[in-house]
C-alpha cells in the first residue's frame, strides 16, 4: 500500500426507516483536520483522473454505485515512489479512502448507474490557490490503464 494511505471499513447500520453509514470521525486515528466537504458525481464509464494536491487530504467514500480508484505515489522522498494502488469503492464494498499530499488520484464509474462520490476535504478549495494539480486520464507519465483488466 502506498505510503501514508489509509482506508477504513465503513459499517452501513440498516433498520426498518433506511440506513446510517459514518465515515470520517475527529476521532479516527488518520483523522487529518476539516477543510470541506462535497459531493462530485459520475456517469457510467466515465473517468475523472488524475490530480493531486500538495498540502491537503482527500478522503474518499462513495454512497450510490461503484468507483475503480487509482492512485499513485509522485513523491520522490517516498519509500512507496512509483507504486500504484487500486480500490473498488461503493455500495459493494463501503470502506473510505484517505488520500494525502503528492498521491496522484482518479477514478472511473464501474457501475450501471451514476455513481455519487463523497469527499472530506482537509483543507477548503482556495479559487485563488488551489492546491489541485492535474494530468491528462491517459498520460503517459502514470503507469496505469483504466480499461477493464478482464478484456
Amino acid at each position: 500500500m502506498i505510503s501514508g494511505v489509509n482506508v477504513k471499513q465503513l459499517k452501513p447500520v440498516p433498520d426498518e426507516r433506511g440506513r446510517l453509514m459514518e465515515m470520517l470521525r475527529a476521532d479516527d486515528s488518520f483523522f487529518a483536520g476539516f477543510g470541506q466537504v462535497y459531493m462530485t458525481t459520475a456517469y457510467p464509464g466515465v473517468i475523472k483522473a488524475w490530480h493531486y494536491h500538495s498540502r491537503k487530504f482527500d478522503h474518499f467514500s462513495v454512497v450510490k454505485g461503484m468507483i475503480k480508484l487509482a492512485l499513485y505515489d509522485l513523491r520522490k522522498g517516498s519509500k512507496t515512489h512509483g507504486e500504484v494502488n487500486e480500490f473498488f469503492i461503493g455500495v459493494h464494498n463501503s470502506i473510505l479512502v484517505q488520500i494525502p499530499p503528492g498521491v496522484l488520484h482518479g477514478f472511473k464509474c464501474i457501475s450501471d448507474d451514476e455513481a455519487i462520490i463523497i469527499n472530506v476535504s482537509s483543507l477548503p478549495y482556495d479559487k485563488n490557490n488551489p492546491d489541485e494539480y492535474r494530468m491528462a486520464a491517459d498520460s503517459k507519465e502514470v503507469p496505469y490503464d483504466w480499461a477493464r483488466k478482464d478484456k
